[in-house]
């Protein structure tokens, strides 16, 4: 069977798996809807998280984005790593014990203010929203090559897929399908990973594979054999960086605190019944994520041999079936400058006649490694999979942001559970058509709008959920501030240097690049806009009241573990 009939089966089984889950555990209440009830084991929080966690940019674009980076793609990789350990560690148990649903909730509690919740709720949307484009772009680039729909189409087909299991179940739907589909993706992720590992070293461990020689006999490094080719075709060696130093820190530092400001992981801390079930099942979920966020490295590799191997100075004619069917997609071009027929695929970009989209470099991977269609096609569901359990945990933030935090604790108070439950599948459905637009006119690559994304969850939430946890004399007009603050300077930066707004459109961003702040770039820059966040929260507290005692106590009260009384006579 080709490729194409292997995934119309794959992919409407796991949707029909996806489906059928919504329906059983569909939401009867509002706290179904927000925390799936709060009753679900540690081991499927766990596994709902990575799900949640690992969207389309970790599944499609961060291996994608390392393979055309080399070096310098590791910032991803550290990054949203070494955020994922700082959330479970520093932030979850505390807001569990808070317990409240979402980061605007907490936000407005804490800081015992309508002003304050109004930002993070502002926030939250903004967040969510940059963050949900990249999936709906994921998504559509899945269809687009595998059920050979444009791309906007399949922006479209995802969307009534999401919103039928994120409206129908709420968290409750979510958390469940969640779990099927961490099982989809990096099944999905490894096999072919282990096939192409097993091809190009005979070793089926791809983490080793990448540091090992070829299967050719030869007894070379397939590292230095990526740097070789790499430097043949004028570009750095695959294992040298080219970035600055501060801005290798900046855009680590943003992806770190970023991940802590994620309202949509957070909220899954909640789903569970104690304080303790939520430290376990974020160590279940740190686990279950570092199988993939080890592999992809490895696979990046892989592609990017493969890739140069199978174009480089190739007859455009003889390209073999899949460079034609992405050529058909837009995602990758071919332009015959010199008349040859050959592709000419260099470093110098006046020469060189090949564009490749940073997105189809896992996709394309196994077709590129001529490995059996099935595996092709269970790629492709395994891509959907990552892409719509982090576009349906999103799609619950922005519904409940607007139905428990808008509508319920400001505008209208006396609100009946149904009418809440109403206004939350309502606003599901607005978020998910004013994302799947997002998604057909994404502003970058699926892993560039997540690291956005990233940075303004840096500048607006992180300082204040610190503050609020660890000093209790915080207050409310330093808390605003600082996210006012913060946010603004990281909005006006991403037009200004990311979208060219201020200057000419995105044709001249690359010629803005060395007018860049202290030489950090966009992705980076969260980093900056969180520090000022810090500061002016902190001026601003120190001159206006000390917030009310009863609140300094709830602060108290929420870092001190449950029976530490007991443990120590007091």
């Amino acid at each position: 069977m080709d490729v194409q009939i292997w995934t119309y089966i794959i992919v409407g089984i796991t949707f029909a798996l996806y489906i059928g889950i919504a329906i059983w555990s569909r939401a009867g209440s509002t706290k179904e809807f927000y925390v799936a009830g709060g009753g679900v084991s540690p081991l499927a929080n766990g596994m709902a998280t990575a799900a949640d966690w690992m969207s389309a940019a970790s599944f499609i674009s961060m291996a994608g984005i390392i393979s055309f980076m080399g070096f310098d793609g590791g910032v991803y990789l550290m990054g949203w790593t070494g955020g994922y350990v700082l959330l479970a560690l520093l932030l979850a148990p505390y807001l569990r014990k808070f317990g409240k649903f979402t980061v605007p909730d907490f936000i407005g509690d804490r800081y015992y203010s309508k002003t304050a919740r109004s930002v993070a709720v502002f926030c939250a949307l903004i967040v969510s929203f940059t963050y949900v484009a990249g999936q709906m772009r994921g998504v559509g680039v899945v269809f687009s090559r595998f059920l050979e729909v444009d791309i906007n189409t399949g922006v479209v087909i995802g969307m009534v897929i999401v919103l039928f299991y994120a409206v129908l179940g709420g968290m409750k739907g979510i958390t469940y399908t969640q779990v099927a589909q961490y099982c989809v993706l990096i099944f999905a992720f490894m096999v072919p990973a282990i096939f192409i590992s097993i091809q190009m070293t005979g070793n089926p461990i791809p983490q080793l594979g990448m540091g090992g020689t070829l299967a050719d006999g030869s007894g070379t490094y397939l590292l230095d054999k990526l740097n070789g080719l790499q430097t043949e075709l004028g570009f750095n060696e695959y294992t040298s960086g080219s970035k600055s130093m501060i801005d290798v820190f900046a855009i680590t530092l943003a992806l770190m605190v970023g991940t802590a400001g994620l309202p949509h992981v957070i909220v899954r801390f909640f789903t569970v019944k104690k304080v303790k079930d939520a430290r376990k099942s974020a160590g279940y979920a740190l686990l279950l994520i570092a199988i993939l966020y080890t592999t992809a490295p490895a696979v990046a590799v892989f592609a990017k041999t493969n890739l140069i191997e199978t174009v480089s100075e190739k007859e455009h004619k003889e390209m073999p079936e899949w460079f034609s069917k992405w050529e058909q997609t837009g995602l990758l071009k071919f332009e015959d400058k010199n008349a040859d027929g050959k592709i000419q695929y260099v470093a110098d970009k006046e020469v060189n006649e090949l564009t490749i989209d940073n997105d189809i470099m896992v996709l394309a991977n196994p077709e590129i490694a001529k490995l059996p269609n099935w595996v092709v096609a269970l790629l492709a569901a395994g891509a959907l999979a990552a892409a719509l359990s982090t576009a349906a945990g999103l799609l619950l933030v922005i519904s409940s942001s607007v139905s428990h935090d808008l509508i319920k604790k400001m505008i209208k108070p006396d609100i009946s559970e149904k009418g809440e439950l109403w206004a939350a599948r309502g606003a599901a459905a607005v978020a998910v058509v004013i994302a799947g637009y997002f998604g057909i006119n994404p502003p970058g690559f699926v892993a560039a709008v997540v690291a956005l994304a990233f940075g303004l969850a840096a500048a607006s939430f992180f300082p204040a959920i610190i503050l609020g946890i660890f000093y209790k004399k915080m207050n409310k007009e330093g808390a605003v501030a600082g996210m006012v603050v913060g946010m603004a300077l990281m909005i006006f930066y991403m037009l200004k240097f990311k979208f060219g707004i201020f200057d000419g459109g995105k044709e001249v961003v690359d010629s803005l690049k060395s007018d860049w702040w202290f030489g950090i770039s966009p992705e980076g820059f969260g980093t900056i806009a969180m520090i000022v966040n810090f500061i002016v929260a902190l001026v601003v507290n120190r001159f206006t009241p000390e917030p009310p005692q009863d609140v300094q106590e709830i602060v108290e009260n929420i870092r001190i573990p449950s029976g530490a009384g007991e443990a120590t006579g007091h």
